[in-house]
């Protein structure tokens, strides 16, 4: 599969890893949009919502563990999901981004 995520799930391609379970990877993303911008994702090619099928506990538990780890959980963070290109999806592969690490704006688009 050419999927860049499923490389990094897969360690075929190098990556800051910020926390892994069974089903879910956690890395630093490759260009952040603030000090603190981490991927979190199923480990499985995942298009859509449908297709957690009973992940999302672990998603959000990995989303819990990288606000621990990146210093963030006190002073908050944002949790966003784009799906599809409108939203600025860039790589088909469900993904939710972690940013924290200074003040935010809102809305965000």
């Amino acid at each position: 599969m050419s999927c860049i995520f499923c490389k990094i799930a897969n360690k075929e391609v190098k990556s800051s890893i910020v926390h892994e379970s069974e089903n879910v990877i956690a890395f630093d993303d490759a260009v952040p949009q603030a000090p603190v911008h981490v991927v979190v994702m199923p480990k499985e090619h995942v298009l859509g919502l449908s297709g957690l099928n009973g992940i999302l506990p672990e998603i959000f538990g990995a989303v819990e563990k990288v606000s621990e780890v990146k210093g963030v959980r006190d002073t908050g963070y944002r949790v966003v999901m784009n799906i599809g290109k409108d939203p600025g999806q860039a790589v088909s592969h469900l993904h939710f981004h972690v940013l924290g690490g200074r003040k935010l704006n809102w809305p965000p688009g």
